[in-house]
């Protein structure tokens, strides 16, 4: 690890505050949090962000297929372990875990999205008409299509602080797939 994490019983204040939260939503304070706690001010971001989407129209499952696609591109084992998880959690079969890894779905609607997001991703947003078209057709709104956006950014955001810091994985463990 190179940013270590914090140690929850020795915050205080909005920090304390976060983590309880954290704590009683997930039944644990897993080590991205405790990492980004170094921080009030991030760790306030990122709590508040997933708070956010969270309150979305798009379903847990969807979610969590978003943040496997972008994990996988990002080659970030920690978010790539801890949406495995969540995802489990969240009603998706190995299977789905597996073709949200490679930005694919059986749902044609979750198929939309997740192809969405991984032209997002590769593009840095500059997608095509053709990626909103087929969007659309899935039948998603602009705010829908908004909030995949959203959903990229928490994930770039926890990827990149996540391979930056080295966090320790506290889920079981999912590696990325060779390239």
């Amino acid at each position: 690890m190179r940013i270590a994490p914090l140690d929850p019983t020795t915050a205080s204040g909005t920090t304390k505050d976060l983590l309880d939260g954290v704590q009683k939503g997930l039944g644990g304070t897993p080590n991205l949090f405790r990492v980004a706690a170094q921080s009030p001010a991030a760790l306030e971001a990122l709590v508040s962000l997933f708070g956010a989407v969270g309150k979305g129209k798009l379903d847990a499952r969807t979610r969590e297929s978003v943040a496997l696609a972008v994990s996988e591109f990002d080659a970030c084992d920690y978010c790539l372990s801890a949406h495995s998880a969540l995802g489990k959690r969240a009603g998706l079969s190995d299977a789905d875990l597996e073709k949200a890894r490679h930005a694919t779905a059986d749902d044609p609607r979750r198929a939309a999205i997740l192809a969405l997001t991984r032209a997002v991703v590769e593009k840095r947003g500059r997608v095509d008409d053709a990626a909103l078209v087929e969007v659309r057709r899935a039948g998603l709104s602009d705010g829908e299509v908004v909030e995949v956006v959203a959903n990229v950014a928490l994930t770039i955001f926890t990827n990149y602080l996540n391979e930056l810091a080295g966090t320790d994985i506290d889920f079981p463990v999912v590696h990325h797939h060779p390239r």
